[in-house]
């Protein structure tokens, strides 16, 4: 038996419409050994029942039928797993709406079979699957949103952090599209290590994400401090 080939991703699928579903448990798979099924469901309750009994790494989530994007907050505040969405719709509100309900990103149904198994790749690598018209769109929207009423709160939890939670910020900042594991190569630390510091950060900062981290950054000018 050989040890060293990686484990396949395992995927859920989340969709109401039942040809669609049936067409994707198909694909997924049809890509073994790099992917298998770990369920498929017909809503968010269903798809909690799933992530309960087994263990899932990414959520194929169809934005398509009746099920709604808050399905996604939903789903990720119970799973660690990642999140993609799917859907044929070209409404860009629909598509950011996704990202900030906690969305990795969205892949539109006109796109090559490629794209969507490639975006699962990637977003199961810790990247996001978004264009830099939706990075821009998402940005001014949760500037607006996490923007604060009084400088001086923002500034007291700013200076809560260490130099190299800064130093952290500081990286992200610098680009939101990056995956977790080219932030820790950078940052000369391990992937565990990153994800250690980014929750003690998103704690000191009332945030919770990485887009809003980006954001928070952006509007308080976070900048590094040396360590030495």
């Amino acid at each position: 038996m050989n040890n060293s080939l990686p484990r396949p991703i395992r995927v859920m699928l989340v969709n109401d419409l039942r040809i669609v579903l049936w067409g994707l448990e198909k694909l997924v798979q049809s890509q073994n050994p790099r992917m298998e099924l770990a369920g498929s469901a017909f809503d968010a309750a269903g798809a909690a029942t799933i992530i309960y009994q087994t263990p899932v790494d990414l959520i194929l989530i169809d934005l398509d039928g009746d099920i709604e994007v808050d399905s996604i907050a939903e789903l990720c505040s119970i799973s660690p797993a990642r999140v993609l969405a799917l859907s044929g719709s070209r409404d860009f509100s629909l598509h950011d709406s996704a990202i900030l309900a906690g969305a990795r990103g969205v892949v539109t149904k006109s796109e090559p079979i490629e794209s969507l198994l490639k975006a699962i790749e990637k977003v199961h690598e810790g990247e996001f699957w978004i264009d830099r018209a939706a990075t821009s769109r998402i940005f001014l929207h949760l500037s607006q949103r996490t923007k604060p009423e009084h400088e001086t709160p923002a500034q007291l939890r700013v200076a809560s952090l260490t130099r190299r939670e800064r130093q952290t910020v500081s990286e992200i900042s610098k680009d939101a599209a990056a995956s977790g594991k080219m932030i820790a190569e950078r940052l000369n630390i391990s992937e565990n290590t990153l994800r250690n510091h980014l929750s003690s950060i998103y704690a000191k900062l009332g945030i919770s994400s990485r887009l809003e981290l980006f954001a928070f950054a952006k509007l308080n000018m976070i900048t590094a401090q040396p360590l030495s």
